[in-house]
Formats: structure tokens, C-alpha cells, sequence
């Protein structure tokens, strides 16, 4: 993982993020999902793989998809085989997010964007008490997903570092 002098994270969730739970982000209509698969897949967007490869970070996926991620989001994606965050056992008591924990232990000091559409103000509050380097946690709209706003958001702030 490395320690706080190493290329920041990027946590990267996938539902409501890279699978948007409204419409497509350019409105068109979803794409057909492969034979078989899950029909989720057709709202991925194949563009997020450059966008997101293009910031000066290390992507890991912070999702509930876990390995598959790498099976099934990746590929369509462009994305190489990325590290998964193992959640903790316990979530620990309070209004955070059941992976913020997991995250900030995982991140182990390093400055980190965490993308995910469920990210509130307690998370925030949370990661600000308890990680010792910087840290942005944005929030992605969940009906529209990720979008190149979001992505300019995130390299502007690695910009800033």
C-alpha cells in the first residue's frame, strides 16, 4: 500500500458511480448488456476508464462487488486488474458509512478521493478526525452517475496536493 509519500488513492465505488441508477449521463438510452450478464452493465460508460486512468492516482475499488469488480466493471471499462479493499468484519458503532473505516485503514495515511454516491457530512466528519493526511470524499449524484465534472472535481484537487 505505501506509506503517506506515495501516489494518493482514488476509492472507487461502483453502484450509483459507474452504474448510474437513473439515465445514462449523456441521456441516451442504455446500451445492450452482453448475453447472460447483468443488465446493469449496459449503463456502464466505456469513457470512464480513460478518465479515470488519465489522474495522476492509484485506483483501487472500494465496492460490494469486491473481486468481480476486476471480472466484470474492469474490462468493459479498459481499467487493468485493481486492488480491492477487504471490508472489515465490523462497521463500528455511529452514522458513517458502513466503508469508511475500512477505507481510512486502508489508505494507512495516504491522501485519498473516495467516489461514491452515498458519502455524507458524518463520513466527512469522520475521515477529518481520524486520518492524518488529506482526503476528499465526493459525492456522486447517483441517478446520473459519474460524470466529467465529477472527474474534474477530483483532478483538481490532486492537482492541489
Amino acid at each position: 500500500m505505501g506509506g503517506p509519500g506515495a501516489r494518493p488513492l482514488l476509492f472507487l465505488d461502483v453502484d450509483g458511480t459507474l452504474i448510474p441508477l437513473g439515465t445514462r449521463p449523456d441521456g441516451g438510452p442504455a446500451r445492450p448488456a452482453p448475453a447472460g450478464s447483468n443488465p446493469l452493465l449496459a449503463r456502464l460508460d466505456p469513457e470512464h476508464g480513460a478518465w479515470l486512468s488519465a489522474l495522476p492516482c492509484d485506483l483501487v475499488w472500494a465496492t460490494s462487488w469486491m473481486a468481480e469488480a476486476n471480472e466484470v466493471i474492469g474490462p468493459p471499462l479498459g481499467l487493468p486488474e485493481l486492488p480491492v479493499v477487504d471490508w472489515p468484519e465490523d462497521e463500528g458503532p455511529g452514522p458513517v458509512h458502513w466503508k469508511t473505516r475500512g477505507l481510512v485503514g486502508w489508505a494507512a495515511g495516504r491522501p485519498f478521493v473516495w467516489v461514491d454516491d452515498e458519502i455524507t457530512d458524518a463520513d466527512r466528519a469522520w475521515v477529518a478526525a481520524h486520518h492524518p493526511g488529506p482526503a476528499l470524499l465526493h459525492e456522486v449524484n447517483p441517478r446520473r452517475g459519474l460524470t466529467r465534472h465529477d472527474v474534474a472535481t477530483v483532478a483538481g484537487w490532486l492537482a492541489r496536493l
